[in-house]
């Protein structure tokens, strides 16, 4: 009987979608009476034209109920959305790098004077100290590709004045038990997650302390059990990548993985789509939510669930799926998103291994890969952030 269109449930807005204050976004709300029928918006009467409406509305919160209601002789209709302010919003870009553990090993049996002689942890600081690069590093508990199985609980404590100091930049945080198997919480109890996920905290602030971790992003492979979902966001994740649900994923098989695969191939079919792809439409229409994965992978980017609390959004680029010719091709259809949809913040990623020579899919340029998005996004005039402090980095309305 009545739809807002111009605005998607959990829509982020900032000032390229209207006239801000210091007070308040004002935006122009619009939609279709079915009827015909006049209506309201908040109570407040909306601009008529045929059954087209619109109303010019201020939001003035962080989180904001809009409702757009129609008096009829069947009753009162009326559909509500949450709306959310980013408030003094600006250009920013967050990063993480998954399955981290080849790092830890090589750490506790090197011993090297100091953890950035390491060639990894310089190599992640060489692109801070020319761009400004922030990451967060998701951990493994065990090393599953070490015939010893390395755990982390054998990670020195050496170090830890060298990451506290570094803290400001580099975080790290939970991602699995192990890499193997894979999904390992798409059918877990919210008991076995938190087990694993306090494990992994304890080592990681043992070793690197307080400051140098942060709640995660994305678990492991991004699919988990909606208990351990619920557990995710008590421990406080407040944004997650695409979505918690079981879901239709590109990359390296696992026996790839395993044996070592051709990845100038692999890369070729994740670039095609092939590796994601649903082979009919009603397949696609019942395994990739369409609305929703266009929104989050092409259009608006982040959006915020009301009911969860929780915003989701949807990475540039994965950096060891992306050859390095390809960066500066998605880097640009991010910044279409952000001059044509008013999108200004964005998030990219890619996995620890590939960039260990002793990786039977090591990527000899996988750190410059990360290196030249980092660029990109800061000759475009964005600034680095953590998703997980306040709204999308943005801390403007002081959480």
């Amino acid at each position: 009987m009545i739809e807002i269109t111009s605005h998607r449930q959990g829509a982020i807005l900032n000032h390229n979608h209207g006239v801000e204050t210091a007070n308040s976004l004002k935006i122009t709300l619009e939609g279709i009476s079915e009827t015909g029928l006049p209506v309201k918006i908040n109570g407040k009467p909306a601009e008529m034209e045929g059954r087209n409406f619109s109303a010019e509305i201020e939001l003035t919160k962080k989180y904001n109920e809009v409702t757009a209601s129609v008096l009829t002789p069947y009753g009162i209709y009326s559909q509500s959305l949450t709306l959310v302010w980013d408030k003094a919003s600006y250009r920013r870009y967050s990063s993480y790098i998954d399955d981290h553990s080849f790092l830890f090993t090589e750490l506790t049996r090197q011993r090297p004077k100091h953890a950035f002689d390491h060639f990894y942890l310089a190599g992640l600081k060489k692109i801070h100290d020319e761009t400004g690069y922030e990451v967060t590093l998701n951990c493994f508990f065990r090393n599953d590709h070490d015939k010893d199985g390395y755990t982390l609980d054998q990670m020195p404590d050496i170090w830890k004045s060298e990451f506290e100091a570094n803290s400001d930049w580099l975080k790290f945080s939970f991602h699995s038990y192990s890499e193997f198997p894979d999904r390992p919480y798409l059918e877990a109890s919210a008991e076995e997650f938190g087990r694993d996920y306090d494990l992994v905290k304890n080592e990681i602030i043992r070793f690197a302390g307080e400051n140098a971790f942060i709640p995660p992003v994305v678990i492991h492979w991004g699919n988990i059990h909606p208990s351990v979902a619920a557990e995710v966001i008590r421990r406080g994740t407040r944004c997650y990548s695409a979505a918690f649900r079981a879901r239709v994923m590109g990359g390296p098989s696992l026996s790839d993985r395993m044996k070592g695969g051709d990845m100038s191939k692999v890369q070729s079919r994740s670039l095609s789509g092939v590796d994601m792809a649903s082979p009919t439409e009603g397949l696609k229409v019942h395994y990739e939510h369409p609305e929703e994965s266009d929104y989050v992978r092409n259009t608006h980017r982040p959006y915020y669930d009301p009911s969860l609390g929780v915003i989701f959004f949807r990475g540039v680029l994965c950096g060891n799926l992306t050859p390095i010719t390809e960066v500066p091709k998605k880097m640009e259809h991010a910044f279409n998103a952000c001059k044509k949809y008013g999108v200004e913040a964005f998030d990219f990623g890619s996995h620890e291994q590939y960039t260990f020579p002793s990786y039977p899919n090591y990527i000899p340029d996988h750190l410059d890969r990360i290196a030249l998005a980092a660029r990109l996004f800061t000759e475009n005039g964005f600034k680095p952030c953590f998703f997980n402090h306040g709204l999308l980095g943005n801390t403007a309305w002081g959480d």
